[in-house]
């Protein structure tokens, strides 16, 4: 007899319990004006790269933190802390995408009224953490130029829960023969319509115009928030 049913009815289970503790997030995080950002890509795209100038630029007026999961080191978080003091790793060991649990549990200790911004560097996977929400506002998937122009096509899924696409590593698009245009039509071919954006966080082209829409996302969150205080601008 398969056991497929129920390890359907099992995975069902675990995916409704994130769920149901994400909206708990999402409706915490609304309470304190913490406006929240997940980031997933594959390995070696750039993220932590593009996510350390980010938060340079955001620091200078808004307060941001960041979570950051990773397998098995501490090396990103390490990173990231170059750009804010309010930085955690997730150790995920051998699951490869963080969950609602994994991030309730690395913000007990924190005061949310202190954040403005919370930065979340997933695993890089562009298959599992599609289908776990995080409680977070957006997210963001990347895809460097260094990767090829097909990946959207491969992992479709991922693009689809996703609210923008950013394309990195644009400096070295031209020494990775990345056809940009393919790429953008391949993002278009399974989510029509999606906002996609090119940066070089290595030259910094393209990133103030993400950063700058951010502040306004943030700002405007911030507004609604009923116990947000209010940082300096």
């Amino acid at each position: 007899m398969s056991s497929s049913p129920r390890l359907i009815e099992v995975r069902a289970r675990v995916l409704k319990q994130n769920d149901l503790l994400a909206q708990s997030l999402r409706e915490q995080f609304l309470e304190f004006g913490v406006y929240v950002v997940s980031f997933v890509s594959s390995p070696g795209s750039g993220k932590t790269k593009f996510l350390e100038e980010l938060m340079k630029l955001l620091g200078t007026n808004l307060r941001v933190a960041a979570l950051v999961g990773d397998l098995a080191t501490d090396n990103d978080a390490d990173r990231l802390r170059r750009a804010t003091p309010q930085v955690k790793q997730i150790t995920t060991g051998t699951v490869c995408h963080l969950d609602a649990s994994m991030i309730e549990r690395a913000i007990a200790s924190w005061d949310l009224a202190e954040i403005d911004l919370l930065c979340i560097e997933n695993v890089g996977n562009l298959v599992c953490p599609s289908s776990y929400d995080l409680g977070e506002n957006l997210r963001f998937v990347l895809l460097s130029t260094t990767e090829g122009e097909d990946k959207p096509l491969k992992y479709p899924t991922i693009f689809n829960t996703a609210d923008l696409a950013i394309i990195t590593k644009l400096d070295m698009a031209e020494a990775a023969d990345f056809d940009c245009v393919a790429a953008c039509a391949n993002i278009n071919a399974v989510r029509p319509g999606m906002r996609i954006v090119q940066v070089s966080a290595k030259t910094g082209f393209g990133m103030e115009a993400v950063a700058s829409q951010l502040r306004e996302y943030v700002l405007a969150n911030r507004k609604a928030a009923p116990l947000g205080s209010a940082a300096a601008d």
